[in-house]
């Protein structure tokens, strides 16, 4: 499987929310639909079947439902990243506790799915990368005033988004870059870092503290640095199943 082409089965007893979510994954290329299923039972045939890299899953569905499909999915030796698409927000704390990597809500947001494929994309990357390990020597590249600075990532603290340029933070210095935080996101996630915020990156390595902060939001504390990270609360359960045993 390449990043170019990720095989995905939609699981949804409602037709018409299995239509609406292919339409709106029409616009991504590296998304293929390989099947659909209206049942948690004929979801898990398709999947033994297909072995999709990525399931779109319904939670409530009449007999068997997504959670206990996503039970199942556990026992799989290579089993598909699971985005739970649902109409009740009461279900996110159960989904993440069956190991899904997100949570769309019904009717489905554009610039959420998104992310979320951009999500999807990371973690793909950083699963070959790991299969690789030898893809991780490199160093990162950082341009700036008609000279390449090379910088070790595991020496990276965190990366933010300020105005029109890209700050790169470490322990020790400060570095900027031309570079967009999605592209450093692309570079990075198989050195462990995660996006906690739509203008933050964090080394995962370096959390040694998350407090609540407002409205479900919360910061976190980074090692080598007093500076306070904002974690979004759409990135707080995928933050905490990550980082946590």
């Amino acid at each position: 499987m390449t990043i170019q082409q990720i095989q995905t089965l939609i699981v949804d007893d409602e037709k018409y929310s299995r239509e609406e979510l292919i339409f709106l994954l029409d616009s991504y290329p590296e998304i293929t639909i390989v099947g659909q299923a209206s049942t948690g039972q004929e979801a898990v045939a398709k999947i033994m079947e297909l072995k999709p890299d990525l399931l779109f899953l319904d939670i409530e569905m009449p007999g068997m439902t997504g959670t206990e499909v996503a039970s199942v999915l556990k026992e799989m030796q290579t089993p598909p990243i699971v985005i739970f698409a649902t109409a009740y927000p009461q279900f996110a704390i159960e989904a993440f506790q069956v190991q899904a990597k997100g949570y769309l809500l019904k009717p489905v947001d554009e610039k959420q799915l998104a992310e979320t494929i951009q999500h999807i994309k990371a973690l793909i990357n950083m699963t070959q990368t790991q299969e690789n390990p030898e893809s991780t020597n490199g160093k990162l590249a950082l341009e700036a005033e008609g000279t390449i600075q090379f910088l070790e990532p595991k020496k990276v603290l965190y990366v933010y988004r300020d105005d029109k340029n890209t700050k790169v933070v470490t322990s020790e210095q400060l570095f900027e870059t031309k570079l967009t935080l999605k592209e450093l996101e692309a570079r990075l996630t198989s050195f462990s870092f995660f996006r906690v915020h739509k203008s933050y990156l964090v080394n995962t390595h370096y959390i040694t503290e998350m407090d609540a902060w407002f409205n479900g939001a919360y910061q976190l504390s980074i090692a080598g640095t007093e500076e306070k990270i904002p974690v979004s609360r759409n990135y707080v359960k995928p933050l905490r199943a990550k980082i946590e045993l």
